[in-house]
């Protein structure tokens, strides 16, 4: 990871004065696990798109927004950025997280290395895993009863990552 962090830190700012890394990939492939170990190894942020609500209804796309204008840019235009993080056991918004101007931010979700932000990504990781594995791991976190909404959020983001061909744009492809 540390030579991975060696990289990002080598390249020049794409977001701003911000080096922006989007770690994207299907649910419960271990984006959130690699993001907090590459924010670890850049000493930097991470911001999740469990940060934010994300709608069932509204699949991979309907969340972005909020990242976009309350983060990204500001940051584009070299100003801090903040959000309020959403907290989903009490379903209200949460405290206050502010984002600031850093050498490095990694944002960590499904969708976040689209194509409408590209131009502001320094570095963009995929990560995968095989379909029963990804649905074992969420069924695990968040309960069996969830299986039939987890099914249509899968197939939502196949259709979402083929029209917006995510994984093919990326610099790195990790497999869990």
């Amino acid at each position: 990871m540390n030579d991975l962090a060696c990289r990002i830190r080598a390249l020049p700012p794409s977001c701003g004065p911000v080096r922006l890394v989007a770690v994207d990939g299907p649910a419960g492939s271990g984006k959130t696990t690699f993001a907090g170990r590459l924010g670890a190894a850049l000493g930097c942020q991470v911001i999740h798109s469990d940060d934010f609500p994300v709608p069932w209804e509204e699949g991979p796309g309907g969340w972005f927004h909020l990242l976009e204008t309350q983060v990204l840019r500001p940051l584009e235009r070299g100003l801090p950025g903040g959000f309020r993080r959403y907290d989903w056991v009490r379903g209200a918004y949460g405290g206050h997280v502010t984002v600031p101007v850093a050498p490095a931010l990694v944002i960590e979700g499904v969708g976040t290395a689209r194509t409408s932000v590209a131009g502001l990504l320094a570095y963009t990781v995929w990560v995968e895993a095989p379909e029963p594995v990804r649905l074992g791991r969420v069924l695990e976190r968040d309960g069996a009863e969830l299986e039939p909404r987890w099914r249509e959020w899968f197939a939502a983001e196949r259709a979402w990552f083929a029209a917006d061909r995510t994984r093919e744009r990326a610099d790195l492809v990790v497999t869990t």
